[in-house]
C-alpha cells in the first residue's frame, strides 16, 4: 500500500488527469455498453492505459532515468489520437444527433445571411489553397514543436505545465464533441466529393487532404462519408490547441514563438477557408482555450500542492 501511495503522488499533473478522464470514460462505456460498438474492447483498452501509467510511474520512481522521464512525457502524443478515436465510437451511438443545422443559423446571423466560406472563395486560388491545406495538416507537428523546444530549452518546469494544459485542452474538446456533435460544412453546405474540383491546390493538397480524412475515419472510397465522420466539428479543436500553442510559446519566450504565431494564425484561418469549421466553431474553439487555462491552471496547481503536503 505504500508503495502505490508513493506512485499515486508521483504522479504528474497530466498523469492523475489521464487516469480521471479515463476512469470516467469507463463508467461512460459501462452505462451505454450495449449502444457503443465494440464496448468490451474500449473498456479493456481504458483499464490498460491505467495500468500503463502506473508501470512507467513505478519505474520511473524507482530506476529514475532519461528514458522514463521522455517516456513520461512523450506517451502524451500517441494518446491525445487515440482517445480521438474512442471518441468516434462513443458520440454517434450515445447522442445520435447532429446540430449543424444550428450551427449553419448562428453563422448566417453573423455574416447577415452569407455562409462565411462562400466569402473566402472569392479569394481562393491554387496557390493559397495549398498553402494554407499544409499549414492546417502541420496541427500536431505545431504542438509537438513547441514540446521540443520547451525541452531543448531546459525550460523543465514550463514543458510540465505544457504537457497537461495540451492533453487537458484536447479532452475538453472531446467533451464538447459529445456535448454538441457536428460534421462540419464540407458535408452539409457543400459536396464533398467536389472539394477538390472547387478549391484545387498545386502538388501535395489532395494528398494531405486525403490524410486528413482518414485521421477522421473517411479513407478515400469511403461510401456516405458524412454518416460515418467524426463529429468533432464544435469547438474547433484546431483553433482552441493553436491558440494555446501561440500562448505558451509567446509566455515562455521560445525561440520559434513568431513561427508558431504566423502559422498558427494562418491555420485558424485555414479550418474556415478549406470547408472544414463554421466560423462559431472558431469562436466556441476560443472560449474553450480561455476555460482550459482557467480552470487547468486550478487543477495543475491544486495537484502540485496536494503532492508538496505528501512529500512534507
Amino acid at each position: 500500500m505504500k508503495r502505490i501511495k508513493q506512485i499515486f503522488f508521483s504522479f504528474s499533473a497530466a498523469d492523475i488527469f489521464v487516469v480521471i478522464f479515463f476512469i470516467f470514460l469507463s463508467f461512460l462505456v459501462l452505462f451505454y455498453f450495449n449502444t457503443i460498438p465494440n464496448s468490451s474492447i474500449i473498456l479493456l483498452l481504458n483499464v490498460l492505459l491505467i495500468i500503463f501509467i502506473f508501470v512507467i510511474t513505478f519505474y520511473d520512481v524507482k530506476q529514475p532515468g532519461k528514458f522514463y522521464k521522455q517516456l513520461r512525457f512523450w506517451y502524451a502524443a500517441p494518446l491525445i489520437f487515440l482517445t480521438f478515436k474512442e471518441f468516434y465510437y462513443l458520440v454517434d451511438p450515445i447522442r445520435k444527433v447532429i446540430y449543424d443545422d444550428i450551427l449553419i443559423r448562428i453563422d448566417k446571423f453573423i455574416f447577415a445571411g452569407n455562409n462565411p466560406a462562400d466569402l473566402l472563395y472569392a479569394i481562393s486560388n491554387p496557390v493559397l489553397t495549398e498553402i494554407l491545406q499544409i499549414v492546417y495538416s502541420s496541427f500536431y507537428f505545431l504542438l509537438i514543436l513547441l514540446g521540443s523546444n520547451l525541452i531543448l530549452e531546459k525550460k523543465i518546469i514550463q514543458l510540465n505545465y505544457t504537457t497537461f494544459i495540451i492533453v487537458y485542452g484536447f479532452f475538453l474538446s472531446y467533451i464538447g464533441y459529445l456535448l454538441f456533435p457536428a460534421i462540419g460544412p464540407r458535408f452539409t453546405l457543400y459536396n464533398f466529393e467536389r472539394i477538390n474540383f472547387e478549391l484545387p491546390g498545386l502538388w501535395v493538397t489532395n494528398f494531405l487532404r486525403e490524410f486528413v480524412n482518414s485521421g477522421e475515419s473517411i479513407p478515400s472510397g469511403t461510401l456516405n462519408p458524412s454518416t460515418i465522420v467524426q463529429r468533432d466539428a464544435f469547438p474547433s479543436g484546431h483553433t482552441q490547441m493553436t491558440l494555446l500553442t501561440i500562448y505558451l510559446a509567446v509566455k515562455y519566450k521560445i525561440k520559434t514563438r513568431h513561427f508558431l504565431t504566423i502559422a498558427g494564425t494562418l491555420l485558424i484561418f485555414a479550418t474556415v477557408y478549406l470547408r472544414y469549421h463554421y466560423v462559431v466553431d472558431l469562436i466556441g474553439g476560443l472560449f474553450f482555450m480561455i476555460f482550459t487555462l482557467w480552470s487547468g491552471k486550478k487543477f495543475y496547481y491544486y495537484w502540485e500542492n496536494i503532492k508538496l503536503e505528501h512529500s512534507n
